[in-house]
């Protein structure tokens, strides 16, 4: 018969992570040991600890752990010392040493904060990725996957807001209106609540173009800067937005990119019933 195999547990408020890398660091230099880690993660009440406490004593294990909250570190410590476990705290003094040095007094810390900085963080480059992908109308074949769509002539600052909301962790695509071209049929699939539509003031629009064309060295007394065509691609982008009433339309001229962004996101969580926040 072979040796009995040495357990050692990991006990965490969250995901168990941080104490499984470290365990497995360690457990490096212990190759030739026949030994079996057992992840319990999200502990958040003293029965959980004292439960495990039990299963741990009766395999004659040992316990890693990492808590933020003081409390739960302590009935980690006493529930372990009751039976005769060993215990090691990996969060406990970090954490006390940092509350020293930045002066903190009788802190709780928060559990799981760690998880929900990383779930954001990814969140956020999901929806960047997303929007890239579906700038200026490069695909419509997933639409049904934006948090916003944005419906426009060209530079009424489609793009901008649109790279600008997946920063804050909105899929956005934006779909140009292009005179004399079929809107495209996906657009017409997808919940109507998340369309918006923009509009600018003709002169406006006139100035960014001219300033677009001559930054690209182009002609810019060219058609697409005239007030003329100008006017005949807005008249046509308010018949569009007369036709699709539910599309709430804004009008960019003049404003922070940051101010029409925040009344869009208003407005769409608004219509779709969700908390009004910043961030998605």
């Amino acid at each position: 018969m072979g040796l009995s195999p040495y357990f050692v547990y990991i006990l965490s408020d969250g995901t168990g992570e941080t104490a499984s890398t470290m365990v497995r660091a360690a457990l490096v230099q212990y190759g030739e040991k026949d030994i079996q880690i057992v992840r319990s993660k999200n502990i958040r009440t003293e029965d959980q600890i004292r439960s495990l406490m039990e299963d741990v004593f009766q395999r004659k294990g040992m316990v890693v752990y990492t808590m933020v909250s003081p409390h739960m570190r302590r009935v980690v410590f006493e529930s372990a010392s009751e039976k005769g476990i060993p215990v090691v705290d990996l969060m406990g003094p970090l954490l006390n040493a940092m509350d020293q040095f930045f002066d903190v007094e009788n802190s709780e810390h928060e559990a799981g904060l760690l998880r929900a900085v990383d779930e954001r963080y990814f969140k956020r480059i999901e929806a960047i990725e997303y929007t890239v992908r579906h700038d200026d109308g490069k695909t419509v074949n997933d639409l049904a996957q934006a948090d916003i769509v944005l419906v426009g002539i060209s530079r009424t600052s489609k793009t901008p807001l649109s790279i600008f909301l997946s920063h804050k962790g909105w899929k956005v695509a934006n779909v140009p209106l292009v005179l004399n071209s079929p809107i495209p049929e996906e657009l017409y699939k997808i919940d109507q609540r998340r369309i918006v539509g923009l509009t600018i003031d003709p002169d406006s629009l006139k100035r960014i173009r001219k300033r677009r064309l001559e930054k690209f060295g182009q002609d810019p007394g060219g058609e697409y800067a005239t007030l003329d065509h100008i006017q005949k691609e807005l008249d046509y982008s308010k018949e569009v937005f007369k036709k699709n009433r539910r599309w709430p339309v804004f009008n960019v001229t003049d404003r922070a990119l940051e101010e029409t962004a925040a009344e869009i996101i208003r407005v769409v969580a608004s219509r779709l019933d969700i908390p009004y926040t910043d961030t998605l």
